[in-house]
């Protein structure tokens, strides 16, 4: 009797149960709005921490770890850290920003559209510019460009796949 009962319960793996988080967030914040920004944000600040070479908003690769030279291991083990958090926490918010704008110019709009994207894409990246290192009127105005071209994209061909 034991065996029949052993067989009939699920045995979910580690990997399992975080391919699960995409369809059961682990927490209700009592808001769609803010559920919403927070599972982007958690998603896109995993995503960042886990990336091993990071590149700038120009594409160019930077170096991630500038202290990392392997001679003082506590030192190096701090700019990692330091490095790590930095990129996951930009990363997070420009993808919690972006949610949130996309969710709120749905709602008052009422139509989830290519201009929701554009406005969602533009402000999402001057808010990127904003928080990086090299911080110009230039960049912002580029970045903002480049996140509306970038949403609209993703909606429009979101539609056809």
């Amino acid at each position: 009797m034991s065996g029949s009962s052993n067989s009939s319960l699920e045995t979910r793996t580690f990997l399992d149960e975080v391919r699960g988080l995409e369809k059961n967030w682990m927490v209700d914040l009592g808001h769609p709005l803010l559920n919403r920004v927070a599972e982007s944000f958690v998603k896109a600040a995993v995503a960042a921490g886990e990336g091993g070479s990071v590149s700038d908003s120009t594409g160019a690769k930077k170096r991630s770890f500038p202290d990392l030279n392997g001679g003082n291991s506590s030192k190096s083990a701090e700019a990692m850290v330091k490095s790590v958090s930095k990129e996951s926490l930009q990363w997070g918010l420009a993808a919690g920003l972006h949610s949130g704008l996309t969710y709120g110019l749905t709602e008052a709009r009422g139509t989830h559209d290519w201009k929701n994207s554009v406005v969602a894409g533009a402000l999402t990246g001057a808010a990127v510019a904003l928080t990086s290192d090299r911080a110009s009127h230039e960049r912002v105005v580029q970045c903002a460009i480049a996140g509306a071209a970038l949403s609209t994209a993703a909606n429009v061909l979101s539609g056809i796949f």
